[in-house]
């Protein structure tokens, strides 16, 4: 799993986040938003209560969260196989 350090709200639906491994920039959300669960960033101050949450999630609430993994492929345009290499060895296997 990549360990996300810091996370802040950005305009336009958008995150800038910071990684343990030195990666960081921003992630657009924006097709996310006003979804499901995602209504909740309609309200400003809610879209800025964003964190990482001490399992390493980036959170707005108990119901609104994304996986850091996810994040991460987004934010560097690795796919699945280049960011866990493992992945290759065990899907042959």
């Amino acid at each position: 799993m990549f360990e996300p350090l810091e996370v802040k709200a950005l305009s336009g639906y958008r995150i800038w986040i910071r990684y343990a491994d030195g990666e960081e920039g921003e992630v657009d959300l924006s097709h996310l938003a006003g979804q499901g669960v995602f209504t909740l960033w309609e309200d400003e101050q809610e879209w800025k209560n964003v964190r990482v949450a001490e399992d390493g999630a980036i959170r707005w609430s108990e119901e609104v969260e994304l996986c850091p993994d996810a994040t991460y492929l987004k934010l560097t345009g690795k796919s699945p196989e280049e960011a866990f290499p493992n992945l290759k060895s065990t899907a042959h296997a």
